[in-house]
């Protein structure tokens, strides 16, 4: 079956990075860019006019930064798109603040063509990601300084832990489906009841609360 087309608008201050970026989405059979945006202003008009699927946004940018365009996307959106960082800086403070304010994923400009279309695949389906070096430093973190396993987790049911642990192991809500042997639907359902128990908006924030927490994988 025709995977969906992805509408995919990119933000970022310097033109040939915008021109990269749209050639790499464009040239995957799946997706196509239908906006960009010099800057964060402009990223949230556009976003609201265009409704894409997925906003590529940088994090530093004139006027209105990344950040604040993206809380600004989200907020009081009925079927908000889900946003990428694409950044220079492999920053834990920046990662932090753009997926507190609910982006799906949080990406170094260095990035691969085939890692970009991937990333874009996968916060589509539900899925989140995370740059590489920022996922190792949660790990790492997590093996030097583990954090006793939250009380939260108790309050799971034997298939919310499921839900979670498969979350949190970086699985779409169709994989954790096949995996469970579950109808989709019922995935979302337990998935937006993990969110809640433990108070993150959105699946990237799950994986940050478990190492955190002392829940991460081992």
């Amino acid at each position: 079956m025709t995977e969906p087309q992805i509408d995919v608008v990119i933000a970022d201050d310097q033109d040939l990075v915008r021109t990269g970026f749209a050639l790499v989405v464009d040239s995957a059979p799946d997706m196509r860019v239908v906006a960009t945006a010099a800057d964060g202003a402009e990223v949230v008009r556009l976003a609201a006019e265009f409704r894409p699927d997925v906003v590529l946004m940088d994090i530093r940018m004139p006027r209105v930064d990344g950040i604040t365009a993206a809380r600004a996307i989200l907020e009081g959106n009925a079927q908000p798109p889900k946003i990428v960082a694409l950044t220079t800086y492999d920053n834990d403070e920046y990662a932090s603040r753009i997926l507190a304010a609910g982006a799906s994923g949080y990406l170094l400009k260095d990035t691969t063509a085939e890692g970009l279309t991937a990333a874009i695949r996968t916060v589509h389906r539900g899925g989140s990601v995370l740059a590489p070096s920022t996922t190792h430093r949660l790990v790492t973190a997590h093996r030097q300084h583990p954090a006793r396993p939250s009380a939260l987790l108790d309050s799971f049911t034997t298939r919310e832990r499921e839900v979670f642990d498969l979350i949190v192991a970086g699985a779409s809500n169709a994989e954790i489906a096949d995996r469970l042997n579950l109808a989709e639907v019922t995935i979302k359902t337990h998935v937006g009841r993990v969110l809640a128990k433990i108070g993150v908006r959105d699946r990237v924030n799950v994986v940050i609360w478990a190492y955190r927490n002392g829940a991460g994988p081992s």
